[in-house]
């Protein structure tokens, strides 16, 4: 069964910074982008980025350009997510996703999805 375990989140003060992390399993991860995705309390699931399997395309949401920064290590099978300057509206689920064929932004394009990870920042 193909799976995927997101780590790292927490609560840190506005400002401050966290890692993700997301171990997929090899045919995943050999396979497909890899995205992040968050969801706020009461709100949608939402792009945040997104990294092809060679790390030549790398994708951000407006939101937080400048401030994420998205990686693989194809040797350890696993995806990061560093976070830095983070403000309150940041504040969320944080899942990682395997898939984004065409349009790495859809959540309808991601095949599989981890269990998320709660990322608290406060003001």
């Amino acid at each position: 069964q193909e799976q995927l375990v997101e780590s790292g989140g927490g609560l840190v003060q506005a400002g401050g910074s966290l890692r993700l992390s997301c171990a997929a399993s090899r045919r995943i991860f050999s396979e497909y982008v890899m995205g992040w995705f968050r969801q706020a309390p009461g709100k949608g699931r939402e792009f945040a980025a997104a990294i092809s399997w060679s790390g030549d395309r790398i994708y951000y949401a407006d939101s937080v350009k400048g401030r994420f920064t998205i990686s693989r290590d194809n040797a350890k099978n696993t995806v990061y997510l560093q976070m830095n300057s983070l403000k309150p509206e940041d504040t969320a689920v944080y899942y990682c996703a395997a898939g984004g064929y065409s349009d790495y932004a859809s959540v309808d394009e991601y095949d599989f999805w981890g269990q998320g990870t709660q990322v608290t920042v406060s003001s």
